[in-house]
C-alpha cells in the first residue's frame, strides 16, 4: 500500500473518533489554598471539545486519500 493509503486510513479513523466522541476530557490538580503549612487542593475535569466539522474534514480527506493512493500511475 502507498503512503497516501496509509495516511488515508489514519484520517478516517482519527475523523471516526472525533465524531463519535466529540471530544476529551483530562482531570488537572489545582491548589487552592498555600497558607504555610496548609494546603487545600482539589480536583478539576477540563473538558476539550472537538468540532463536528473537523471530524468530518479528516474523514472526507482520509477518503480522498485512499481513493488517490489506490490509483495505478
Amino acid at each position: 500500500m502507498k503512503p497516501a493509503g496509509i495516511v488515508g486510513i489514519i484520517l478516517i479513523a482519527i475523523g471516526i473518533i472525533a465524531l463519535a466522541y466529540g471530544g476529551f476530557s483530562y482531570t488537572k490538580r489545582e491548589k487552592i489554598i498555600d497558607a504555610g503549612p496548609l494546603q487545600v487542593s482539589a480536583d478539576r475535569e477540563k473538558t476539550i471539545p472537538f468540532p463536528p466539522i473537523l471530524g468530518g474534514i479528516c474523514l472526507v480527506g482520509g477518503i480522498i486519500l485512499v481513493l488517490a493512493g489506490n490509483r495505478k500511475a
